[in-house]
């Protein structure tokens, strides 16, 4: 009797909370055929918080810009500086020779570049390196087979690369790093690189043969770019300029440095012979790549690869 009285409330309960259960179901139901615009907006406001979880940027083919990239791009402008000097001088070929070997090195990586699909680093580091030597033999062909001399091929160069930067900005609006993803962008992104490797070589020349000496050349730019990196950290210069500034300033740094490796004792240089220098500076490169993270850089989501709202 005593468990029948304590068990009976419960009993009695149960009816009364599967009326409630049912009222609340049939209460929801009616508010949805009632109200469906807010049902429709709370579907709503799920598919957009799924869809703000997409990315808004998508990798691109050519690598994030950090430190460690500025570090190859160095060394991978100066084995330019003496990997060029090895074919043009070492082995004699001259420059229009070398240009035209390297020139077409460079043309073939392009292409493939271009054709991959995704981000590869030895690729991509191949071909910056086979621009920066078919730019060192074509400034040394245009300073000193065309005899126009360091400042009218500094001159000339910088032309080629304001010419190629507008003829992309035309064409794409912008010149931004970030935005190379399709083709025509990759197309004017390493014609520019070219011309920028190029004008670099003729600066560093042009800077050692005035006085400031290989050591003096590489300290006069290494200076410049410790000013463009202060720039970025506390101004609002645009990057996009800030880092073609950039890009051509490490290529004359790379060239004092590489003629530092080979040039004699008596003219300020190391005497070290031009194809162990590069053999020296392409190991460098080799172990950089195989210990410094590399990954794609990101470009902002074109509307035809935004998903679907």
């Amino acid at each position: 009797m005593l468990s029948h009285a304590v068990c009976s409330p419960a009993h009695r309960l149960r009816p009364l909370v599967r009326e409630t259960d049912g009222a609340a179901r049939t209460e929801k139901a009616e508010s949805q055929r009632r109200y469906p615009a807010a049902s429709l907006s709370r579907m709503r406001m799920n598919a957009d918080t799924v869809a703000s979880k997409v990315p808004d940027t998508v990798a691109s083919k050519v690598p994030a810009v950090t430190l460690g990239f500025w570090i190859i791009k160095i060394a991978a402008t100066t084995l330019g500086e003496t990997g060029g000097d090895t074919l043009s001088m070492t082995f004699d070929l001259g420059y229009l020779v070398s240009t035209l070997i390297f020139a077409s090195v460079l043309g073939v990586l392009v292409a493939c570049q271009i054709a991959a699909k995704k981000f590869h680093p030895f690729l991509y580091w191949a071909t910056i390196i086979a621009s920066t030597t078919a730019g060192t033999t074509l400034a040394d062909f245009a300073d000193r087979s065309l005899r126009i001399g360091y400042l009218g091929g500094s001159l000339l160069l910088l032309g080629c690369v304001l010419a190629s930067l507008a003829l992309w900005y035309h064409s794409e609006g912008t010149v931004s790093v970030d935005t190379v993803s399709t083709p025509r962008a990759e197309g004017f992104y390493w014609l520019t690189i070219t011309f920028s490797q190029t004008l670099g070589t003729a600066l560093g020349d042009w800077a050692a043969d005035a006085g400031l000496g290989y050591r003096g050349g590489a300290l006069v730019f290494g200076a410049l770019l410790a000013l463009l990196a202060i720039a970025y950290r506390f101004t609002r210069i645009s990057r996009v300029w800030l880092f073609w500034a950039a890009f051509i300033l490490t290529r004359p740094l790379g060239a004092t440095v590489g003629d530092f490796f080979d040039k004699p004792i008596a003219q300020g240089g190391l005497n070290v012979s031009r194809p162990l220098a590069s053999a020296i500076i392409a190991a460098f490169i080799l172990i950089c790549l195989l210990v410094i993270p590399q990954r794609a850089g990101a470009h902002p989501r074109s509307a035809a690869e935004a998903p679907p709202r």
